[in-house]
């Protein structure tokens, strides 16, 4: 919890690394973006915009992803970005 000196001032808590749920991410989405990972082996990729971390355990497998790591996930090559309705 944060005192305050009494002068008013703005503030907003400070977030650490924690990563979010699926359903924080695409629960209210009409569209959940996917990927689906390729690779042979396990994956661990950690999302450099949200921080999430995305663990793709193996051949097949699909997480829900962060719609602002879309991009940097789709240049792995181990990675297909896969759309949902």
């Amino acid at each position: 919890m944060m005192t305050c000196c009494g002068k008013n001032r703005a503030w907003a808590p400070i977030t650490t690394g924690t990563t979010t749920s699926p359903s924080q991410t695409t629960g209210n989405q009409r569209f959940a973006t996917f990927c689906e990972y390729t690779g042979h082996a396990a994956l661990i990729v950690i999302g450099p915009v949200s921080g999430r971390i995305y663990r793709f355990n193996y051949r097949g497998a699909r997480l829900p992803i962060d719609p602002r790591d879309r991009s940097a996930l789709g240049q792995i090559s181990q990675l297909r970005i896969v759309e949902h309705r």
